[in-house]
């Protein structure tokens, strides 16, 4: 397989940078992990999602009610995913391991296999982000086109448009589907995976199984089939047009760059990684405390993705830090000082890619 890697020789920056932000921690003695203010967060969500869970199916609430519910029920596990499942599956929740990896299977009850999410996540898209036909947050689909060197079709005119309703379905897919796409074929995105040892088949198939019971067929056999399938995919729904405008937001938007690997030969960028992370990564809303709390604090992306095992509790904290030395080394720091002007510049960028290419135009 064909290698694509960064030139770290001149790394002054991340080494000038690292050392600002770890005497931040140790100047005012602080643990780099999650503080009482994730624990209350946890809390919060976890109470939020079993209650409204539990209303859901036991008591049989009315549509009118049975579905802003649902939204909830979301809406929280998106929330359990950008705060809880998150820190844990990066080491960032707590100092201890065994807490980390326990907190880490949230993402196997919502339904979404921690194994692969760490594959995915931490190796692939942390080390490759936004580089073509290796990070599989920009993997290639024929629905929506998120970068120039990928092929482009006539429906993508239209994808600023229904990327919504892909967005939506991406939840739904990624656990009915993709997961186990990814655990027979053994491979992300054409990348294999790191070995599977016992412990993580068994989990993957009992969460999988806990999922369909806890989800479809405990509620079926209380309530019946149509409003437990509606309810169902309204869930998913909102999961999944959460999580995937969050996670859009922050490297497929107008102000972040892309690489491209052929698959063939190996490539060597001129970047160092961690200024490869500053040009294909971009906040949004740092000053809007709501968001922040909300999406575990993955709106300082900038700052997650330079130091993904501190805690997100952090970051507005360090953002001050990453900005400075990134104007005192010529860098751009992106950030957008708002949710809508990222949603604005996403959907800009999306209808921008979904025009016919130029030398598609010259060739006909």
């Amino acid at each position: 397989m064909a290698k694509f890697s960064f030139n770290n020789k001149n790394n002054e920056f991340f080494i000038s940078l690292k050392k600002d932000v770890d005497n931040y921690f140790i100047t005012n003695n602080i643990d780099k992990t999650g503080d009482w203010r994730l624990y209350l967060k946890t809390a919060i969500l976890l109470v939020t999602a079993i209650l409204t869970y539990t209303i859901l199916v036991f008591y049989t609430p009315p549509a009118i009610v049975a579905l802003p519910l649902c939204v909830l029920l979301g809406l929280t596990f998106a929330g359990i995913g950008f705060n809880i499942m998150h820190d844990a599956n990066h080491g960032a929740y707590s100092n201890n391991k065994n807490l980390n990896f326990i907190l880490g299977l949230t993402a196997d009850i919502i339904g979404v296999n921690s194994f692969m999410w760490r594959q995915k996540h931490n190796v692939i898209h942390h080390t490759y982000t936004n580089v073509d036909n290796i990070d599989d947050d920009i993997a290639k689909s024929p629905a929506i086109r998120q970068c120039s060197t990928q092929k482009w079709v006539p429906a993508h005119k239209y994808q600023h448009i229904y990327l919504f309703g892909a967005y939506a379905l991406s939840a739904t897919f990624w656990i009915l589907v993709m997961d186990f796409a990814k655990y027979f074929t053994r491979k992300i995105n054409g990348t294999p995976m790191q070995k599977m040892h016992l412990k993580d088949h068994v989990i993957f198939w009992t969460a999988k199984t806990l999922h369909f019971f806890l989800y479809l067929i405990m509620p079926i056999y209380l309530l019946g089939f149509a409003p437990v399938i509606l309810g169902y995919l309204v869930t998913s729904f909102a999961l999944g047009l959460t999580l995937a405008f969050v996670f859009q937001l922050a490297h497929v938007v107008e102000e972040t760059q892309f690489e491209v690997s052929d698959g063939m030969n190996d490539k060597v960028i001129e970047s160092a990684w961690a200024i490869h992370q500053i040009n294909t990564t971009a906040n949004f809303a740092p000053k809007n405390k709501l968001v922040n709390w909300y999406v575990g604090g993955l709106n300082f992306q900038v700052e997650h993705h330079l130091f993904p095992r501190i805690s997100h509790v952090h970051y507005p904290a360090i953002a001050g830090i990453v900005e400075a030395k990134c104007k005192a080394f010529g860098l751009t720091y992106n950030s957008m000082p708002t949710m809508w002007n990222a949603v604005k510049s996403h959907l800009s960028f999306m209808k921008s890619l979904g025009q016919k290419p130029a030398h598609l135009i010259n060739a006909a």
